[in-house]
């Protein structure tokens, strides 16, 4: 790699530095560190939401599957559309307004259980023990990207590319607080979109080269309906959802949405290019995941592979620094670690979360991709079900909460460790739906089903 590439792409370094040090400066309390004070504007509600969600694996997992297998995979980009603005359009107004009327609750555990008036500690550590599991995974999938990028661009060992990735994204992560990953996320966003428009249109004008890898068997039906099966996680998703909580007026939601929406459609199109010209270039790749970082290199100016390589980045660090941060505030404010210096202990939080996933990401044979699948489906199952129930039905109770997070979470669990048959469908679809039916047939049962409906309108 070039020394102009390396420039370029240190220069990224410091321009998210300089926003994390601004965003510290700001960041007084324990409401600004996990909410942001509730004060985010519709475009950096809208792009960091976008940016936050398509981690690396927009970037490296999406690619290199639609190298792999060709444009079929870009049904998972019509499901997590759809389950995008579903989430935009029904869920984030509610959410929104519920979660200031509850008592400013500031995480998903404090909403579930003002929501449904549950005594006890059982239902807030349960939500945040799940988050902080599926987001331990989950982060680990994107230090995994991170250092795959890192060992290309500075010729180090993955063990060392992984130690400078997760040292940069836990450093703003654990001082700046959600400002500071909000605002990062905004721009790193523009720099993603970017990188993804700009390159397949780059390789596309190359009419010489011809595809090689354009003939692959189909998924079938199965493999169709579990690509469509991804929309159904982004109810589950914490690190999406506390956007919509700290939206600064209810009102600036429809115009985030756009925002929002305009930039996962260019974004999510561009990353299924990036994967299709990848293949008129490369008969094969070692690790398919990396098709982008090789095309930037073969065909862009060092300046503007650096800004691409930075755009990788970018990605991964968006969606990292999002998770630890909820993970980290979750494990002091629902799990009750300890309450006499919330702010101080959130940021230990942060790198405590982060060595468990750097431990999980020392397995270079780890894919993104399959890493990103596990914690979206766990979360989405365990979590999803739970935040429709409590902004859309008023019968729901804490007992039924618990018994679809526990239902949700197993299946996940035992479905992804069967194969063959029907057990060859994204996980998350049958655990979505038991959990739905656990938590009716639960809370029916319950005693405290009545007028469990303090902040809802339903």
């Amino acid at each position: 790699m070039s020394q102009i590439t390396i420039i370029a792409f240190a220069a990224y370094f410091l321009a998210v530095g300089a926003i994390g040090v601004i965003a510290t400066r700001r960041t007084k309390s324990i409401t600004d560190y996990a909410i942001g004070s509730r004060n985010l504007s519709a475009p950096v509600a809208g792009l960091s939401a976008g940016a936050s969600d398509m981690s690396g694996w927009l970037l490296l997992g999406l690619p290199g599957a639609v190298f792999i297998s060709g444009l079929q995979e870009a049904w998972i980009l019509v499901g997590l559309v759809a389950g995008a603005w579903i989430n935009w359009r029904l869920v984030a107004p509610r959410l929104r307004q519920e979660t200031a009327a509850l008592e400013n609750a500031l995480t998903l555990p404090q909403f579930f259980a003002r929501r449904t008036r549950f005594s006890g500690p059982l239902l807030r550590v349960m939500t945040a023990a799940i988050t902080i599991v599926f987001f331990t995974l989950y982060a680990s999938a994107g230090f995994v990207a991170g250092a795959k990028l890192f060992e290309i661009v500075l010729g180090v060992s993955y063990e060392r590319a992984l130690a400078i990735g997760a040292l940069v994204i836990v450093s703003y992560t654990a001082f700046g607080g959600f400002l500071a990953v909000s605002w990062t996320d905004f721009f790193q966003a523009l720099l993603m979109m970017g990188a993804l428009v700009v390159l397949p249109v780059i390789g596309s004008m190359d009419v010489s080269v011809t595809a090689s890898n354009s003939h692959v068997p189909s998924m079938g039906w199965v493999g169709v309906i579990s690509l469509l099966a991804w929309g159904l996680g982004y109810f589950g998703q914490p690190h999406i959802l506390v956007r919509f909580m700290a939206v600064a007026n209810p009102v600036d939601i429809p115009k985030a949405r756009r925002i929002g929406m305009s930039w996962m459609l260019l974004s999510g199109i561009g990353a299924i290019a990036v994967g299709f010209v990848g293949s008129t270039y490369f008969v094969s790749l070692d690790d398919p995941e990396v098709v982008l970082i090789e095309l930037a290199r073969l065909l862009l100016d060092p300046w503007i592979a650096g800004i691409v390589l930075a755009a990788i980045l970018a990605a991964v660090m968006s969606t990292v620094d999002s998770q630890l941060l909820v993970a980290s505030t979750s494990l002091v404010l629902d799990v009750g670690i300890s309450t006499k210096y919330p702010l101080g202990l959130s940021r230990v939080m942060v790198v405590a979360v982060a060595l468990a996933a750097w431990g999980i990401a020392l397995n270079p044979e780890n894919r993104v991709l399959d890493l990103v699948a596990y914690a979206w489906a766990g979360l989405g199952a365990s979590l999803g079900p739970c935040v429709l129930y409590c902004l859309f039905w008023k019968g729901t109770t804490g007992e039924g909460l618990i018994a679809g997070m526990m239902v949700g979470g197993s299946t996940i669990f035992f479905w992804r460790n069967l194969s063959g048959g029907i057990f060859e469908l994204y996980e998350i679809l049958p655990a979505f739906i038991l959990a739905c039916t656990a938590i009716y047939i639960v809370s029916r049962m319950s005693p405290t089903s009545e007028g469990n409906h303090l902040g809802s309108g339903v």
